[in-house]
C-alpha cells in the first residue's frame, strides 16, 4: 500500500459517506471522482459507484441493529406487529427495486454516458424544496403525521418504484425516496428512518449486480483502483455514515427540520448544476 492508494481510498470513502445520505446520487459524485482522480472508463466507475455501496450498508445496519434484528425475527414467525409490518416493507420494496433498478442498471452500464445526470437532481432539488413548503404549512394541519402502520400496498410498491430508478446515476436514492413518502403525508422523521432501512437489502443489491453482470468491467476496474483503496474507502465511508445518519434523523425529529429538507433540497440543485457545468450533465 503506498500513500496514493491511501488518498485515493480517503477521497472515494469520504465521497461515498457523505454522497450517499444527500439527495446528491454517491453514484454520480463517486462517478466524477473515479474518472478525474482515477482516470477510469465510465462503465468502471459506475461499478465501483455500486461496489462502495457495501460500506454505507454496513452502516445502516449498525445504526438500525435493533430493527434488522425485529425484520430477521420476523422472518422466523417471532417478530411483534409491528416488526411483521417492517418485514414486509422491506420485501415488497426490495422485490420492485430489483424488478426495476436491475434493467436501468444494465442499461446505463451498456448505453449512458453521462449524459443528463444533472437534471434529475436539479427536479430532485426543487422537490424537495417544495416538500419543506408543504412541511411549514402543515405544522397546525393534519397532514406528515403518518407512519409506517398507515401505508397500503400500492404505496409501498411506489416506494420500491422510486428507489428502483435510482438506479439511473444522477437519481439519489435516498433523496426520491424521501420525497416520495414526504409527498404521501409521513412524518420527516419516519420518512428518512424508512428510507435508510430500504437503502440495506437495496445497497445489498447494488454491491452484487456488478459481480454478476459485468465481471470483466469489475476484475479491470480492481486493477485500476486497487484492492487497498476500496478497502480504506469502504471503512471510511461507513464511519462517515454513522455519524449523517444520526446527525439527519435527530434534525427530522427536530423544529430545524423545515430548514433540513430545504437544504437538502438547494444542496440536489447545487450538486445538479455543477454536474451540468463539468459536462456529466
Amino acid at each position: 500500500m503506498n500513500v496514493w492508494e491511501v488518498l485515493e481510498g480517503l477521497v472515494l470513502g469520504i465521497v461515498q459517506g457523505i454522497s450517499e445520505w444527500l439527495p446528491i446520487s454517491s453514484k454520480t459524485q463517486i462517478m466524477i471522482t473515479s474518472i478525474y482522480l482515477l482516470k477510469l472508463s465510465f462503465s468502471q466507475a459506475y461499478a465501483i459507484g455500486l461496489i462502495l455501496e457495501a460500506g454505507t450498508v454496513a452502516a445502516a445496519i449498525v445504526y438500525f441493529r435493533r430493527e434488522v434484528w425485529g425484520i430477521l425475527r420476523a422472518l422466523f414467525m417471532r417478530g411483534n406487529d409491528y416488526d411483521k409490518m417492517l418485514l414486509m416493507y422491506v420485501l415488497i420494496i426490495t422485490v420492485i427495486t430489483g424488478l426495476v433498478g436491475v434493467p436501468l442498471y444494465l442499461w446505463v452500464s451498456d448505453s449512458v454516458r453521462g449524459i443528463g445526470l444533472g437534471l434529475p437532481m436539479i427536479i430532485l432539488g426543487l422537490v424537495l424544496i417544495g416538500d419543506a413548503v408543504l412541511i411549514a404549512y402543515s405544522r397546525a394541519r393534519y397532514m406528515f403525521r403518518r407512519d409506517l402502520t398507515s401505508l397500503r400496498i400500492w404505496e409501498v410498491v411506489l416506494i420500491g418504484v422510486a428507489q428502483g430508478i435510482a438506479a439511473l446515476p444522477g437519481v439519489s436514492r435516498s433523496g426520491i425516496t424521501v420525497s416520495v413518502m414526504l409527498l404521501m403525508g409521513i412524518k420527516p422523521d419516519e420518512a428518512f428512518k424508512l428510507s435508510f432501512i430500504s437503502l440495506i437489502p437495496a445497497a445489498i443489491g447494488a454491491s452484487l449486480v456488478p459481480l454478476i453482470f459485468t465481471g470483466g468491467t469489475v476484475e479491470s476496474l480492481m486493477t485500476s483502483a486497487s484492492y487497498a483503496a476500496v478497502s480504506i474507502a469502504l471503512v471510511v465511508s461507513a464511519l462517515i455514515s454513522l455519524v449523517l445518519i444520526n446527525a439527519l434523523l435527530r434534525l427530522a425529529r427536530s423544529r430545524r427540520v423545515v430548514l433540513l429538507t430545504v437544504t437538502l433540497g438547494l444542496i440536489a440543485v447545487a450538486s445538479g448544476v455543477l454536474s451540468i457545468l463539468t459536462g456529466f450533465g
